[in-house]
């Protein structure tokens, strides 16, 4: 008998993560599937967040990186009002 259960894969990239992620919440709040198969899609869901919030912190510190010195933080608009007058 085969399982099933899919085998996770890892996605080919953040897009395809964001794409299938899209999909799989469409699906649950449509209320198409099953109590089983809807724990299966949360739990591939929670996979596909933790894939793309690790995308998301690896391009965060590459653009640190790249960026350099050059960093600042934003100026609140308080900061800003003051400054112009």
């Amino acid at each position: 008998m085969a399982s099933k259960t899919p085998v996770s894969t890892q996605p080919a990239s953040f897009e395809d993560a964001m794409t299938e992620l899209e999909q799989l919440v469409e699906r649950m709040e449509a209320g198409e599937l099953p109590l089983e198969a809807s724990v299966a899609a949360y739990k591939r869901g929670a996979e596909l967040v933790k894939f793309c919030a690790g995308q998301l912190d690896r391009v965060d510190a590459q653009v640190k990186v790249l960026e350099g010195d050059m960093l600042k933080p934003f100026a609140t608009d308080d900061a800003t009002l003051e400054a112009d007058e």
